[in-house]
This record gives structure tokens, sequence and C-alpha cells, in this order.
């Protein structure tokens, strides 16, 4: 028995990772997060930063629009993760984060323009990260997200 070809366009196949950068942010990014120790939490905006611990706040507004997380650790942003689908290489979208990184104006920090010190970009199975404290740091691939332990140690060697 011969199978049929499908009839359905590309533009009503089921939305997947491969094609969705929401579902790769549902069904991948935050579970690697939680991983990691933080606790996904939409913005509430009568909330202070102060109440949000260890908390990766999904669609962060800033300056140059929303980033997808912005992790939070002790009432401040210390690092901003942009997602992109998972048929896209995370480095692709890294200037995004950037981006969005210099856009958190309420942010007490200034490492020459970036307003936040750690920044990411992953596809779900790929993470970028890129350490702006210090203008002669590179990005560079990591297995997994740091730990919020490990970003206040890291902000805590930032030297201001």
């Amino acid at each position: 028995m011969r199978r049929r070809k499908s009839t359905r366009s590309p533009k009503h196949r089921t939305p997947s990772p491969n094609t969705s950068e929401f579902l790769t942010r549902k069904q991948i990014v935050d579970s690697k997060l939680r991983a990691a120790g933080w606790t996904i939490s939409s913005l509430k905006p009568d909330r202070a930063l102060s109440a949000y611990k260890d908390c990766a706040i999904e669609e962060y507004p800033t300056d140059s629009g929303p980033a997808d997380y912005a992790l939070c650790v002790g009432g401040q942003i210390l690092g901003v993760v942009e997602a992109t689908k998972l048929t896209l290489g995370p480095q692709e979208v890294l200037i995004q984060a950037e981006r969005y990184s210099r856009g958190v104006s309420s942010s007490q920090f200034d490492f020459n323009g970036y307003r936040v010190p750690f920044l990411y970009s992953t596809n779900g199975e790929v993470i970028w990260h890129h350490d702006v404290w210090h203008a002669l740091n590179r990005s560079h691939q990591i297995a997994a997200f740091h730990t919020p332990e490990a970003l206040q140690i890291g902000r805590a060697s930032c030297r201001e």
C-alpha cells in the first residue's frame, strides 16, 4: 500500500521546538534553567525585584524590547537569556542578549554600556555565554546554565 503524500502546506505543520522559539523555551529551556536552580516567574508590575529570589523572569521588559529571561539574584538582574528555535545556532542570537543588556536602564551596572554582566543565548541544545564585565572576555559555549550562586559569586568579582 502506497502512502499518500501530505497535502498540508509548511504553514500548517505541527509546531515544534524546531519551528517555534516559544516551544523551545517551554519544552527545553525552562527545564534547563530549573535544573540550574532557577524558578521560572512572570514579572508582576507591583512587585519589587527584591521579591524575586533566584528567578528567571520571563519576557523581562528592557528599553530594547522584552528579554526572554532576566536572571534575578538578590534583587539585581545579573543575567539575560535569549532563546531561539532549535534549528538556529545560539551564536546567531547572542547579539540580541547583548542589546537587551544595554536596555536594562534600571541597572546599577555599566560595563562599557552593558547593564547586565552575564549574557546567554540558547537553542535548547547549545548554550552560549558572554561574561561582559571585562572587555577582553569572549563568548563561548558552556554545558549548562550557571546557578544563582555562581552568578552571585561572579557578580562579586566584577570590578565596578
